[in-house]
């Protein structure tokens, strides 16, 4: 993806604009994070823009988007060890910058 296309990111690569998302976007902020979109982690993209969306807020924690996870989907989502695989380092982090969402105001 050319720097053209990408729209305008902050210095931890978030979207200054959330609306300016779209998936072809989110698979060049994942490869900078060297993941593969799958349709698994597609599922959790689409859920977290859809709390964005309900909520105005990225999940606020790991902990909460863990919780906001198994709510949704159950146990076997819902687990840090399944979120940390899909997204290794800060899950909440992580896929929120792939959704294009805000920086998770509690992650590190």
């Amino acid at each position: 993806m050319t720097d053209a296309i990408m729209p305008a990111r902050n210095n931890e690569g978030f979207l200054e604009n959330a609306n300016a998302w779209t998936p072809e976007v989110a698979a060049a902020i994942a490869e900078e994070n060297h993941i593969t979109l799958e349709q698994k982690h597609i599922e959790i993209i689409e859920f977290l823009r859809s709390f964005y969306k309900a909520h105005e807020i990225s999940p606020p924690s790991n902990r909460l988007f863990v919780k906001a996870v198994k709510e949704a989907f159950g146990e076997d989502k819902g687990n840090s060890i399944y979120l940390m695989q899909l997204f290794p380092g800060t899950p909440a982090k992580t896929a929120c910058r792939i959704a294009g969402l805000p920086r998770p105001t509690n992650c590190l």
